[in-house]
């Protein structure tokens, strides 16, 4: 089914793009959602609008996330675990934990999906985690591992 998606989808498409998908994708997913539309000739001529207001929304969201970048760039915090006798974690300091401990410092809800830790940290110590907001925009953090007392 050929499609016109509205809104941008990530790893599928932008707004304005005209896009063959699977049937049952378009069907249960991107028609109710309000993802896409069916590519009628009606449609295809407002083409234009859907591009010049996804583009709009793309470069909000951009500005959004740019300001959420400065804010955060090179920021420290603290992050603190039980220790096992060998000086390894119980369990992990995963991007959950770092999410909270930014919004903690920061006042400002970090999704957890923004960070990407190589592996969960399990050991003390000191380590650069980095926030990817977008393709494009992407932030440094500086996370300090320490034992819980």
């Amino acid at each position: 089914m050929e499609v016109v998606f509205t809104q941008d989808v990530p790893n599928k498409a932008r707004a304005g793009e005209v896009r063959r998908v699977p049937d049952g994708y378009a069907r249960n997913y991107l028609l109710p959602q309000g993802l896409a539309v069916m590519a009628t000739p009606e449609v295809l001529k407002r083409l234009h609008k859907i591009k010049s207001a996804g583009d709009e929304v793309r470069m909000r969201e951009t500005q959004v996330l740019e300001e959420i970048k400065e804010a955060l760039d090179e920021t420290e915090i603290t992050v603190q675990a039980r220790v096992t006798p060998t000086g390894r974690y119980y369990g992990a300091i995963t991007s959950t934990h770092i999410s909270m401990a930014l919004a903690e410092v920061t006042g400002r809800e970090i999704e957890r999906r923004w960070i990407e830790v190589p592996e969960p940290i399990r050991e003390p110590g000191e380590y650069d985690i980095t926030l990817r907001f977008s393709t494009e925009i992407a932030a440094t953090i500086h996370v300090t591992a320490e034992t819980e007392e």
